[in-house]
């Protein structure tokens, strides 16, 4: 249903994109429902059976990111995010924490005992 609702939202009514993913979301419904797609497939007249197409492999490149979203904690609590370079490291990423503008109504004026970064995840700063 997501691929679905995803393919609606698009607003694609032809090409080759519309046809890439129509063929993707067939292969993928096969196992569940084999005889809808058989005529969905031969009906949108795909080459070969659906039976033999090959599944989908996924772009493992596409899943890289660039830039992550962190949390930022103040004594356990949530009081912002942060987005930084996913190969920041350690010391880059408590500047961050403490340079945004949700966190320093928190930490204004008051010493940080502790800064615990997990990376990927979040930064606690304990005050």
């Amino acid at each position: 249903m997501k691929m679905l609702n995803a393919l609606e939202s698009s607003k694609l009514t032809s090409g080759p994109v519309l046809r890439e993913s129509c063929s993707i979301l067939l292969r993928v419904l096969y196992p569940v429902a084999p005889h809808i797609t058989h005529v969905l497939w031969s009906e949108l007249a795909f080459e070969g059976e659906l039976m033999d197409a090959p599944w989908p492999q996924p772009d493992a490149t596409a899943m890289q990111q660039d830039e992550i979203e962190l949390v930022v904690q103040v004594n356990g609590k949530l009081r912002g995010s942060i987005r930084v370079p996913a190969a920041a490291d350690r010391a880059s990423i408590e500047a961050a924490a403490l340079s945004d503008a949700h966190v320093q109504k928190f930490v204004a004026g008051l010493a940080i005992k502790k800064t615990i970064v997990v990376p990927g995840k979040l930064v606690n700063l304990v005050v």
